[in-house]
């Protein structure tokens, strides 16, 4: 199976594949293919290049990737699954470079959020946004700058033969990443699933609360909702929604019907297995990256 992800080999894109399809990993039947941007995965399943495709969503402590949340409308992939990936960032320079050498650090934008607080205990060092976690530490490799680090995982520093200067630098120990899995076709979601739509309301007063009853009226239980413009029309949004429960779930096609009374668009992303984070499966990758 060939995922595609963004990022360099190394990135925690990567590592959520190697985590989620880890049974393809043992039978060697597991190939990542790393992409230059997110419009490129897409781009890469809706091809047939690779079956399936990895994106992140939302992380805990930074909030919503957006741009994928506008691809996941821009192109008519489906959703086939989801998986929660702890983050923990470490601090990577040159080999035999010292911390108190360090002044300036670079790392994408949404790694140097997670670990703001640690940066600026450093003292008169200068954060600066790259395209890449693993990508980072690639360029910082490239520049031989004694003087430059990289925030980025314990894989990328060993993929490219640099040091870890500082482990768990994350300002918040709860740091998950969750990750959506793409592909041309839908899968089945089995009993335990989670549904993401996404849907468009008149700009009129009390059209979001009527929305969002039709799910409270029959207990389905939200779990994200998150609006984005929507283009051409000022303070009109399009408002995306995760749910527990599949669209062959009678009480599901009930509430979707009814939503349509009060929506100009309404299109489901996908039902899929839903991941719950804190199995037993998850707390032993937990007790392994601890013991590394």
């Amino acid at each position: 199976m060939r995922i595609a992800f963004q990022g360099e080999p190394g990135a925690y894109s990567e590592a959520a594949i190697f985590e989620h399809f880890g049974n393809h990993l043992q039978d060697n039947h597991l190939q990542t293919v790393p992409c230059e941007s997110f419009e490129e995965v897409f781009a890469c399943v809706a091809r047939g290049d690779c079956e399936r495709g990895l994106i992140p969503v939302e992380n805990s402590l930074a909030g919503s990737i957006h741009r994928n949340y506008d691809l996941l409308l821009q192109n008519s992939l489906a959703v086939v699954g989801e998986h929660y990936l702890r983050v923990h960032h470490c601090l990577i320079g040159l080999p035999g470079v010292t911390l108190s050498e360090i002044r300036s650090v670079i790392s994408h934008p949404q790694a140097l959020a997670q670990c703001d607080a640690y940066i600026k205990s450093l003292g008169g060092v200068k954060a600066e946004a790259a395209y890449d976690t693993a990508g980072s530490v690639k360029i910082a490799r490239e520049k031989n700058d004694r003087t430059l680090a990289a925030i980025a995982s314990r894989r990328a520093a060993e993929l490219y033969g640099m040091q870890i200067l500082a482990e768990s630098i994350e300002d918040n120990a709860e740091n998950i990443t969750r990750f959506q899995i793409i592909a041309s076709q839908p899968v089945a979601p089995g009993s335990d699933a989670k549904t993401s739509i996404v849907f468009a309301l008149k700009n009129e007063p009390g059209s979001l609360f009527k929305a969002l009853s039709v799910f409270a009226l029959r207990d389905i239980d939200l779990t994200k909702i998150e609006s984005r413009p929507l283009a051409g029309k000022p303070w009109e949004y399009f408002f995306y929604i995760d749910f527990a429960g599949s669209i062959q779930e009678e009480v599901v096609v009930r509430a979707l019907s009814h939503l349509e009374e009060y929506a100009t668009y309404l299109r489901v992303l996908g039902s899929y297995p839903r991941h719950r984070l804190g199995s037993s499966e998850d707390k032993q990758i937990l007790m392994s990256n601890k013991e590394k």
